[in-house]
Formats: C-alpha cells, sequence, structure tokens
C-alpha cells in the first residue's frame, strides 16, 4: 500500500520572479519535498542495460548530416529568414510592408536581411594581445592618495543628552552605569570605520534603553545619530584629515512607573506574616527591577529556611498603566508543604555510609526544616576530602510529622574522590632557620575518615618522622581521635635534644565552616629524650636522658567573627599539664599557660589587634626539668625582633637556658586593602628562672609585615627590630609564615 503523503506536511511553494514572463508576474516554483517525508521506492520499467542495448546505432555512415560542420548562427539566421519568405510567397502571404510600403528584395532576393557586426576602425582593437610574460601593469593613479592602513581608524566622540533628570530621580548612578557597560565608552574614541561607529551607537542606544526601563522609566525614548564636523584642513603632505564624528544619544525618559498595588497569590503561611515580613517592596515606590528581583529572591531563601523546603517563587507580572503611571504587580508563590527533617539517604558510589553523614549533620527527626542546615552539612561533606561531588537535596515522604506538617528524607548523592594526598609546606624565622614540612595521607584507610598520615619534616634546626592515625568526626562532629608516635631531632641555640614521643588525644575543635564558643582538647603522652643542659656545677654543657608522662587539658573560649581572621570579639585558651619527669629521681610538675587576644575594628580596613600570655611551671626547679619542657620567648610566634628562643636567661656563653615562668605582650594596627595588607607591630616579653612573672626587664621589639589574603588565611611576610639592642642580637628578624601572628 502506498504511504499517505498527503497527512505530512508540505512546504507551499516558492514564488520568485522570473524574466521569462512578459509582465514579469511571479511564477510558482514547486520546492523540494521537506527532508522529513519518506518518499516510497518506485522499481525501475526496465533496467539501464536493457535501455541502452535497445537504442539503434547512430553513425555519420548512418546519416551524412551529422558529419556536416555546423554554421554559424548568422548564416543560420539568414536562412531562416529566407525559408519563411518563401513558404509565404508560397501560401499568398502579401510581401513584409512598412506603413503599406512593401519592402523590396535585397540582391539575394531575401527581404529580411541579418545585420552583422560594426567594422572595427580602431586598429588597436584588431592587434593581437602581446605575450603574458610582457604585459605591463601599471598601477591606477587617484587624483586623491588611499590612506595608509593606520590612517584608517575613525575618531569619534560621545554626546549623551536629556539624562540628568532621570539620573537624579535614581539612588543608582544611570550615567556612570551607562558608561561601564557602554561599547562605545569601551572603545576610546577610536574605530576602525564609521560602520562600527554606528554599530556601537545602535548597542549603546538599546542599552539606555534597558537600563531605564530597569529604573521604572518603560516609555523612555532614545534616539541617536551621527553629527559630522567640519573637515580640518590638512598640511602639506600630510594625509587629508577625516571629518570629526560625534555619537550623540538624546534621551527622554518620560514618567517613571509606580507601584500602585502588590498582589501576592499565596497559599496561608506559619506564621501568617511570613511572607510579608521578608518582603521589602511597599506601595508608592518606583518599579525598580533590580529591587523586585532581590525582594523575590529574599522569598525564595526564606521560605526554605522556615520549614518551606519545596517552596516556588514563580513568574511575576506587572500591569502598566501608561495614563496614570501605575504598575500592579502580581506574584505567584507556591509555598509547597511545611516539612520537619525525617531520616537520611545515601546513593551513589559512597565514601560513608548514612549513619556517619548522620553525625556530620546539625539536625535530628522532627527538628523543622531548614535550608541553612543543609548547606552546613553539605559544607561538612565536602570539608572531609573524601568527595569529587557530592550533594544533599530534601526528598518528600508524604509521611505526616504532626502539625500540619510532614517528614522530609534528606538524600546524600555521593561520589567518591581519591582519598590519598601528598602536601608540603615551608617557613623561615630568624633564629628557627628553613623548615621544610612534607606529608602523605590516605584519608579513609579505616572507613568512615579514619585517616593514615605520614609526615617528614627537613630544616636547618630541625628533621624528623612521625606516623598518625586520626579518626576525623569520631562519633561527633568536629571532634578528633589521634594516636601519634614520632621521632625529632632539634638543634637550637638553647639545647640539642633527640626526642621519641607517643601519644594519644581527643579534640573538639573549631572549623572555618563551625566555629565554635567552647573547644577542649585532652590526651597523654610518653616522652623520651636525650637533651643538653649547661651545667653551672661543671661549668660546661652535658646531655642527660629524661622519660616524660604527661597528661594535657586545654578549654578554649571563642568571641570573634572568624577563625582564621579575627576583626573583632576576643579569645581565651587555657592549658594545663601535669608531667612527672624521670632524670635520676622522679620529678612531677604541672606547666601553666594562659593565652587572651582581642580584636577592634576602627574601620572597615582597619583593626586593632593585641593579646597576652601568662605561664609558669609549678612543683620543680629549673634543673630538674628537660629544657624542652621549660618556657623560651622570642621568635615570630612570640616576641618579633629577636631570634627563635632568645630571650630569658642565658649560660656564660650567651646561650639561652629557659625558665620556669613567662609573658608575652602584642600590639598590632592591621590594615588591608582588597587582598592586601600592611601591618605595624609592637612586641614584649621576657622569660624568668622563678614560677611566677615579676614583669621586669620586659624586651621590646617593633616592626612591619605585610599580609596576602588567600581562602584559607593571609600568608605573612613580618620584619622587626629589637628596641635596646644589646650585643649578639640581630639587627633585623625576619618571619614567613601562614596566619596572622594570633
Amino acid at each position: 500500500m502506498a504511504p499517505n503523503l498527503a497527512a505530512q506536511p508540505v512546504t507551499p511553494p516558492e514564488v520568485v520572479p522570473t524574466a521569462a514572463s512578459a509582465d514579469n508576474a511571479p511564477i510558482a516554483r514547486p520546492s523540494p519535498p521537506p527532508a522529513d517525508i519518506m518518499l516510497p521506492e518506485v522499481a525501475p520499467i526496465i533496467d539501464d542495460e536493457e535501455f541502452e542495448s535497445a537504442i539503434p546505432p547512430i553513425s555519420a555512415e548512418d546519416d551524412p548530416e551529422l558529419g556536416r560542420p555546423l554554421e554559424s548562427i548568422a548564416d543560420f539566421e539568414r536562412r531562416q529568414a529566407a525559408d519563411a519568405a518563401r513558404a509565404g510567397a508560397a501560401a499568398g502571404e502579401p510581401a513584409p510592408t512598412v506603413n503599406g510600403v512593401p519592402i523590396p528584395a535585397l540582391a539575394d532576393g531575401d527581404p529580411v536581411e541579418a545585420i552583422g557586426d560594426a567594422p572595427i576602425s580602431d586598429s588597436e582593437l584588431a592587434a593581437p594581445l602581446p605575450p603574458l610574460e610582457s604585459f605591463d601593469v601599471e598601477p591606477v593613479e587617484f587624483a586623491e592618495a588611499e590612506d595608509d592602513r593606520e590612517n584608517v581608524s575613525v575618531a569619534y566622540t560621545v554626546q549623551l543628552t536629556g539624562l540628568a533628570s532621570a539620573d537624579d530621580s535614581t539612588d543608582a548612578d544611570l550615567a556612570d552605569l551607562f558608561g561601564d557597560l557602554s561599547a562605545l565608552y569601551d572603545g576610546d574614541g577610536k574605530a576602525d570605520n564609521a560602520a562600527m561607529v554606528r554599530a556601537r551607537l545602535t548597542a549603546d542606544g538599546e542599552l539606555m534603553q534597558r537600563i531605564l526601563a530597569s529604573e521604572g522609566y518603560y516609555d523612555a525614548v532614545v534616539d541617536t545619530r551621527i553629527d559630522r564636523g567640519e573637515r580640518e584642513e590638512a598640511e602639506e603632505g600630510q594625509p587629508r584629515q577625516r571629518r570629526p564624528i560625534t555619537a550623540v544619544i538624546d534621551v527622554t525618559p518620560g514618567q517613571r512607573y509606580i507601584l500602585a498595588d502588590i498582589i501576592i497569590k499565596a497559599a496561608p503561611t506559619v506564621p501568617p506574616t511570613l511572607i510579608a515580613d521578608n518582603f521589602p517592596l511597599s506601595i508608592g515606590e518606583p518599579i525598580v527591577a533590580q529591587r523586585i528581583q532581590g525582594a523575590e529572591a529574599a522569598l525564595a531563601l526564606k521560605l526554605p529556611e522556615e520549614g518551606y523546603p519545596f517552596a516556588e517563587v514563580r513568574q511575576r507580572d506587572i500591569l502598566l498603566d501608561g495614563a496614570t503611571g501605575d504598575g500592579v504587580y502580581t506574584l505567584p508563590i507556591d509555598i509547597g508543604k511545611r516539612s520537619r527533617f525525617g531520616g537520611i539517604e545515601t546513593t551513589g558510589d559512597l565514601a560513608f555510609d548514612a549513619e556517619h553523614v548522620a553525625v556530620l549533620a546539625r539536625f535530628k527527626r522532627g527538628d523543622l526544616y531548614d535550608s541553612r542546615k543543609v548547606d552546613d552539612l553539605r559544607q561538612a561533606l565536602v570539608a572531609t576530602g573524601l568527595f569529587s561531588t557530592v550533594a544533599a537535596e530534601p526528598q518528600p515522604t508524604g509521611e505526616s510529622a504532626g502539625d500540619d506538617t510532614e517528614y522530609v528524607t534528606m538524600l546524600v548523592t555521593q561520589q567518591a574522590g581519591p582519598p590519598r594526598t601528598l602536601a608540603a609546606s615551608a617557613g623561615y624565622g630568624t633564629g628557627e632557620g628553613i623548615r621544610l614540612e612534607g606529608s602523605w595521607t590516605h584519608r579513609n584507610l579505616l572507613p568512615p575518615e579514619g585517616a593514615l598520615i605520614f609526615r617528614g619534616v627537613v630544616g636547618t634546626r630541625e628533621q624528623g618522622i612521625g606516623a598518625t592515625l586520626r579518626r576525623s568526626n569520631a562519633g561527633r562532629r568536629d571532634r578528633t581521635f589521634e594516636l601519634v608516635a614520632e621521632v625529632a631531632r632539634n638543634d637550637y641555640e638553647a639545647f640539642n635534644a633527640i626526642t621519641g614521643r607517643i601519644g594519644a588525644r581527643v579534640s573538639y575543635d573549631s572549623t572555618p565552616i563551625w566555629q565554635k564558643k567552647f573547644t577542649y582538647a585532652y590526651g597523654a603522652e610518653l616522652i623520651a629524650t636525650r637533651e643538653d643542659d649547661y651545667d653551672f656545677a661543671k661549668g660546661e654543657r652535658s646531655f642527660d636522658f629524661y622519660t616524660i608522662l604527661g597528661l594535657t587539658g586545654q578549654v578554649g573560649m571563642d568571641r570573634t567573627d572568624s577563625l582564621l581572621d579575627p576583626t573583632k570579639g576576643f579569645r581565651i585558651t587555657s592549658l594545663i599539664q601535669p608531667e612527672g619527669s624521670l632524670a635520676g629521681r622522679f620529678s612531677p610538675y604541672a606547666r601553666l599557660r594562659t593565652d587572651i587576644s582581642g580584636y577592634y575594628p576602627v574601620t572597615d580596613s582597619i583593626v586593632l589587634a593585641g593579646r597576652i600570655r601568662f605561664g609558669s611551671i609549678l612543683g620543680a626547679a629549673r634543673e630538674r626539668l628537660a629544657p624542652s619542657r621549660r618556657f623560651y620567648a622570642g621568635g615570630g610566634g612570640s616576641v618579633r625582633g629577636f631570634g627563635y628562643q632568645e630571650l630569658g636567661p642565658k649560660d656564660p656563653d650567651n646561650d639561652p637556658i629557659g625558665g620556669r615562668s613567662i609573658n608575652e605582650m602584642a600590639v598590632e594596627a592591621r590594615y588591608r586593602f582588597g587582598n592586601f595588607g600592611v601591618v605595624g607591630f609592637v612586641d614584649a616579653g621576657q622569660v624568668y628562672r622563678g614560677s611566677a612573672p615579676t614583669f621586669s626587664d620586659l624586651r621590646f621589639g617593633a616592626g612591619i609585615g605585610a599580609r596576602y589574603y588567600t581562602n584559607f588565611g593571609p600568608m605573612r611576610l613580618d620584619v622587626a627590630t629589637p628596641i635596646g639592642r644589646k650585643p649578639g642580637e640581630a639587627l633585623v628578624s625576619v618571619y614567613v609564615s601562614i596566619g596572622q601572628a594570633f
């Protein structure tokens, strides 16, 4: 059966003019069938071979006429005319006449004769063409010299008129906004040709129309034109100057439309004024696009924060009345079902299961849905470093949660990423020298989030290797459990040591995602170390071996606005470390230290920062303490202007030997501009032999620093000098690190 082609869409015939018709009427020319019509295949009546065999052979022998040369067109026309005349005479038709007078026959008897070409009177036209290789082409000389390429560009100026009245009535600077986006201004008054100027002018006219409409001037008229000035006379030998061009934009703002009524079409919410309280538009204000879009975005953000995860702000409608300048604004909103958090499900290539996702979540079943908590969960998942991609989205369940709400399931879609990481860091400080640290980490060797870390340190004063087994988010978000084993060699002015250490620690810490008001840490460690110390009885340094068993407890309070770069608030951290040292006999003691820092914003770009530190060791004489467990001061994280551990009691060789108490103070003025900053600072501090700081003999250092701010904190370069410098102290100390000094 043949296909039904009549049911297929057919393109109407294309109409084109043709010179063949006497009256130039259009002739319909059918278009080819559309590409979507499938024509049926038709079998041929005979094949090609049968067709060729059925045609009789034709040659000049069979028909002599085929071998004769073709006559010229003139001879053909002449013969045709003669044949027509003879045929007319034989039929008794009268001879051709002009105004009734018969046309006499020519010499050959033909009343019609073809007219040949006119004779060639110019001998040059009849001469043969010269050979191509001898053909000489001379450039055509124009009356006006052609411009060089560098002189082709067109200079123009821009003239904007009529915008002042609209500009004065808006909060935005319309002229400045237009200047930032204008193609004419972006061209810096130069174009390749006048057509380019006109194209820019047309685009800028449309831009001005959009800018005015965005501020409520919907009836604005923007006219554009190009004015050409008089051509300036060029100096002799110089190219003729082009006429100056002015691109003119004339603006007639018209009336400014205002909101005469605001209609929100939405179901009732809980609380009833939820939409009204968070919708900043009001009747009587101008219809400004940025204000309207911002108000709609505010609702789209607020509703999911207040228990409506599926709220949808739909397309607005603004009805304008040109006679009055009023606009009626209508906004439909589908608020969806009010919901509460239910369970957690996970899918995809899993790094860990839904149970561990629940550990990271800061909500529990039955809590009112809040999109901020969902964003926090998503950020916490990303912070684990275990995913290439991860998403968390609410899914409706239809299960009633009471109070006209229903449960939603949080669906976490995981795509596990590479779990291994190589990292490196570097630093430099006077007295510490260069310090390079590298590490290899498998972040999920023991799921969930059981990491194995190998680290190594190479520096001019310190070398070491270590391994850490760390469980992040151990049963609670941001709680970390660590087991550490390490061996280090230290070669400082204060002491030389080879130390082995194993320790365990549990901490509850702040993170950039969740900065906590209170933090804590506790743990235990066992240290075996061989260190040298100055023996005043013998008058020389000698090595001793110490075995130290200690506990650690730390609490912190944080009321600052940023973990990495605070600008206001304060922090307090207190540390207590009960320890026992065995070097000949057991010596118990306790190390106490308190740090307080505060921050005050003077302006948006200037912050005053200050800190104080107090420390004391109770229960043992200095000689019974391992040198590495004593207090020292000086360096980039202590008193800048001095070398590392340089302050405090010294031996006869002027090397520091540490003390049992410490105090430090610092004041900084931080000025930030963009991603850069400058810091001026004054530090002070001292270390004492006794267990209580006396605040006497304080040493001061002053300096200046540079900061480069990144998304993981500022990079720091500080240069300082001691005030009242003593023999052996460096004139200038340099410190390079990551993060603020405090």
